[in-house]
């Protein structure tokens, strides 16, 4: 029902303002199993104007994956860097080529679900938001599968970044943040690992933008399935949350 709420408000929302379009922003390290999936549904989206792929040095086959699909649409752009430097360095690599009006981050695997774009778009579309955040834990009919030390840990830094930028939010550490892009390519981004979830946070608040939160599908996956923040990733983050305080 919200999501289909969300698509109703969001063709409104185009009708009234006229077309908006995404630049998809998509980090790629080792992640061979499901790049062909994930690419697919992204281009299955009429709102994506262009996706922007870094490979971040990936060893696993996924650069042969992408070189092999790269010229099925002429939407897809593919980058490499030459040594692993971080989903952060890799996002801001992928800022530089970015040309829609809204930028939006999409991790490689399959967790988050190409079809919330409507929901995340919606806010910024109307102009109610500059920022929209995709909230696994509001509730709009779906629970997050996702185990209790990731949960508990993206509570705790929730928290502690809401007590730093004075922003209410209930998944600080979400991948799907979408921005204006003028908004996301005015700042000046510094973290190379996953710690940039904590900066554009901060910077976001730093510069009053109107953020919203919006509820997404999640299927979350475990390390044996390839999933890789761990317990370094969780004390980056807390050190960037007083850091950027």
């Amino acid at each position: 029902m919200y999501i289909e709420f969300v698509d109703h408000f969001c063709k409104k929302a185009i009708e009234e303002t006229g077309s908006v379009k995404l630049s998809v922003i998509m980090p790629v390290y080792n992640e061979a199993a499901s790049i062909e999936a994930i690419v697919a549904k992204v281009l299955a989206s009429d709102l994506v104007q262009e996706l922007i792929v870094v490979d971040d040095a990936s060893s696993d086959g996924s650069r042969d994956i992408l070189e092999r699909i790269e010229g099925r649409d002429e939407r897809i752009h593919c980058y490499r860097h030459r040594t692993n430097c971080g989903k952060g360095a890799a996002v801001r690599t992928g800022l530089s080529h970015c040309h829609a009006d809204a930028v939006v981050i999409q991790d490689a695997d399959l967790e988050y679900d190409p079809a919330d774009y409507k929901a995340l778009l919606a806010p910024i579309i109307a102009d109610k938001a500059d920022v929209v955040y995709g909230s696994r834990y509001l509730d709009h009919g779906n629970r997050p599968r996702q185990r209790w030390a990731y949960r508990w840990a993206n509570r705790l830094l929730t928290v502690l970044s809401n007590y730093c930028t004075g922003l209410a939010l209930t998944d600080m550490e979400t991948c799907y943040k979408c921005f204006r892009r003028e908004v996301i390519q005015q700042m000046p981004l510094e973290q190379d690992r996953f710690g940039i979830e904590v900066e554009l946070t901060a910077r976001a608040a730093r510069m009053e933008c109107r953020i919203i939160e919006v509820g997404i599908r999640y299927e979350g996956r475990g390390h044996d399935q390839g999933k890789k923040i761990g317990l370094i990733d969780g004390l980056e983050a807390l050190h960037c949350i007083f850091r950027y305080w």
